[in-house]
Order: structure tokens, then C-alpha cells, then sequence
């Protein structure tokens, strides 16, 4: 198996890298064997289209998540013990995947491992952000305020997911009823009055002979456009798991007017969040940026945080570095970190920041949704406009004759 590992030198520098080996652990003794202290390590190795199915199926949904951190923080926050927490939380916990996660992070606990490599080893569960989060907490020893900021965190994302998946409730039940309708309408319906406009020898429109075309398709091989369908889904799910797939599509979220609006507010949030907890915490500029570039959830963003350390270790400043990227990066984040850097509270200014931008994703997204229902109506319309005047026009014709 191929993992991609992020480990520190003897000397502190930071290294990226791929390593072949059996498993994780193996991989891990690998790095180690070469002198390096793994901050980080997952399998690139592509799953297959079923794998990710059974995942997704199973995964620990957002709610449980959202629970789960809270709790940890109270307790933590409480001076309880990390092992007497978990313990704690396993108690509490219904949900079988995570409750057998805690008690697998509570076991590694017991025996002296660190709490970020327990949950790196529960890596289906825990995410990436979550792991960095409590692994520089680990280094700065503030444990209890990075788990308070997690909860917090996961609890804004879920409210703004949640949002986002009722506003697009009711367009999508529009949208399939539409769909179902018009299905019923161009298959049984329809084809039983050809052989009236036949009969009659009335001359149909090039539309209206589509429509019946289409009809007499569907109702013969039904089958084999579902097996298209599920075939190309396959081959787009695969796709998005290459490296090339990830790129193009992080890449799609960018440049797409409708999306970007949204994407880039959020990002930007998450991105001032992380950065700020970490320096907040005392972790330096050039580290900290490696850390969120795990942690934004966009290759290409990934890469831009990797060159952006590079450069502030050679000693430009942090609003220089990003300033280079105005279209992932808004002019107005390398202005504020300017404030920030010369009155040496930039964790103050990225939570200001964090602010801003999650009160646009806010604005944004309910502008979007205000726009998107009266353009549904609208293309409803037309598509029934012209599914029954594809119709509507043949029997016009029809009645003429007969007069």
C-alpha cells in the first residue's frame, strides 16, 4: 500500500512524502526508522467503487459527531482526565461505530499512546482537521480550549449544512416530481395517441416526433439507461478518488461563478478559524500553515498553504505569501493580516476575519436560495410548455383537418 505522510526532521523541519509499506504501522516504523516523527499519515491507495459505498453507508453521521465533541470539551474543560473522559464518553455514546472508536482511542490511551495518534489510527472516523486540531494541542498543552473550539467548529458546520440541505429540500421534491411526470407523460402517455395523428396523416413537428421518439426509447431499453447512468456515476465517483480527479473538481468549486460564491466564504472561515486556533496556541506562521493546508479539504488549496510556508520561512511575511493568490484568497484577508502583523494580534484579526466571512456564507447562501426557487419555477414552466405544446400543436392541426 502507498501512504502519504507528513513527519518532522530531528531539526523541526517539516517533510512531505509517500511511503510504500504493508499498513499503517509499518509505514509509521518506516519513518521512523529514518529519523522522522510522523505528524501525519493516510492511504492514497484508490478504493474501490463498493468500498466507498459501504463507507458512506455507515458512516457516523454529523449529529453524533457534533454531540461527541461537545461533550469532550465539557469534560475536558472540567479538568477531567483524557482516559476518565473517554471512558465517559463510551458510557454515553449510542452510536456503534464511534462508541467503538472512543473505546479503541480509550485502549491506545491506556497503553501511552498519544490521544492525536489513537484517533489518527480511528482515521475513518475522526477527520483530518480534527486530528491536526488536537495534535497541536497537544504541543501547546491547551487541550481543553483547542476540543471547546472543535466543538464550536462542528457544531457551525453542521447548523450551516443543515441550512443548506433544507433550502435544497424543496427545490429537489419540485424537481423529482417534475421529472417522475414527465417520465409517465412522454412514455405511457403520449405514445398512445401516434397512432391517432398516423391515422389521421397529420404531419407532426421535429420536436414532437423527438418527444415521441424518446418515448418509444425509453419504454424498449429502460434498462440499458439505467445501466448508462449507474455506470457513468461509478466511473465519476472513481475519478474524483485520482489525484487528477480531486484537482479538476477542487478546482471546479473555484471557478464556478454560482458555487464560488459560497465556496470561497467558507473556505475562508475555516481557513482563518484553524489558523488562528494554532497561533493562538504558539505554533509559528510557517507550521501552522501546513497544518490547514491538511485540514481546508481542497488539494489545490493544499498546495498553495505548502508554498506559502515555504516563502514565510524565508522570511516574507504572512500577508505577502497569500497576497500572491487573489483568486483564492480575497483581497480583503491579506489587508487584515496586514493589521494583524504590525500590531502583533493576527490571531485576533483571523478571528474577525472567521467572523466576516461566516456571516457572508450566511448572506449568500440565503440569496441563492431566493434565486433559485424563482428560476425553478421558470424552468418548470418551459419544460411543461413545451412537453404539451409538443402535443398541443399536432392536435391543433388534427381539429383543422377535421373542419
Amino acid at each position: 500500500m502507498r501512504f502519504r505522510y507528513q513527519a518532522k526532521t530531528q531539526t523541526g523541519e517539516l517533510q512531505n512524502g509517500y511511503v510504500e509499506a504493508g499498513n499503517r504501522e509499518a509505514a509509521t516504523n518506516i519513518l521512523a526508522s529514518h529519523n522522522l516523527f510522523v505528524l501525519g499519515i493516510e492511504s492514497v491507495d484508490k478504493e474501490n467503487f463498493f468500498d466507498r459505498l459501504t463507507n458512506s453507508i455507515s458512516r457516523v453521521r454529523r449529529k453524533d459527531m457534533i454531540v461527541f465533541t461537545r461533550q469532550l470539551a465539557m469534560l475536558l474543560e472540567a479538568k477531567l482526565p483524557i482516559a476518565n473522559t473517554l471512558r465517559t464518553l463510551h458510557a454515553q455514546t449510542k452510536q456503534p461505530l464511534l462508541r467503538a472508536a472512543i473505546l479503541r482511542v480509550s485502549e491506545d490511551i491506556d497503553s501511552g499512546i498519544a490521544l492525536s495518534q489513537a484517533l489518527e489510527r480511528q482515521g475513518g472516523i475522526f477527520s483530518g482537521f480534527f486530528i491536526s486540531m488536537i495534535r497541536a494541542a497537544e504541543t501547546t498543552g491547551n487541550l481543553s480550549e483547542a476540543a471547546l473550539f472543535l466543538a464550536d467548529y462542528t457544531e457551525k458546520e453542521g447548523n450551516l449544512a443543515s441550512k443548506a440541505l433544507g433550502a435544497m429540500i424543496y427545490p429537489a421534491v419540485i424537481m423529482g416530481l417534475f421529472g417522475a411526470v414527465a417520465i409517465v407523460l412522454v412514455v405511457v402517455v403520449f405514445p398512445q395517441l401516434k397512432p391517432i395523428f398516423e391515422s389521421a396523416g397529420v404531419t407532426l413537428p421535429w420536436y414532437t416526433k423527438l418527444l415521441l421518439g424518446s418515448g418509444d426509447f425509453l419504454a424498449k431499453w429502460w434498462f440499458m439507461v439505467l445501466g448508462v447512468i449507474g455506470a457513468l456515476v461509478a466511473i465519476v465517483m472513481n475519478y474524483t478518488q485520482t489525484t487528477e480527479g480531486r484537482g479538476f473538481f477542487d478546482d471546479l468549486k473555484v471557478q464556478m461563478p454560482l458555487v464560488r460564491g459560497i465556496y470561497i466564504p467558507l473556505t475562508m472561515s475555516r481557513f482563518s478559524n484553524a489558523l488562528a486556533m494554532l497561533l493562538k496556541g504558539g505554533i509559528p506562521v510557517a507550521q501552522a500553515l501546513e497544518i490547514v493546508g491538511h485540514t481546508v479539504g481542497n488539494t489545490l488549496y493544499e498546495d498553495i498553504l505548502h508554498e506559502a510556508s515555504n516563502t514565510v520561512r524565508q522570511g516574507e511575511s504572512l500577508s505577502e505569501a497569500l497576497g500572491r493568490y487573489p483568486d483564492y484568497f480575497p483581497a480583503l484577508v491579506p489587508q487584515m493580516l496586514v493589521v494583524g502583523e504590525s500590531t502583533g494580534r493576527l490571531d485576533e484579526i483571523l478571528i474577525r476575519v472567521s467572523s466576516y466571512y461566516t456571516r457572508e456564507t450566511d448572506l449568500k447562501l440565503d440569496k441563492m436560495v431566493d434565486l433559485l426557487q424563482p428560476l425553478m419555477l421558470i424552468f418548470i414552466g418551459v419544460m411543461v410548455g413545451g412537453l404539451f405544446g409538443a402535443i398541443l400543436v399536432p392536435l391543433y392541426n388534427l381539429t383543422s383537418n377535421v373542419r
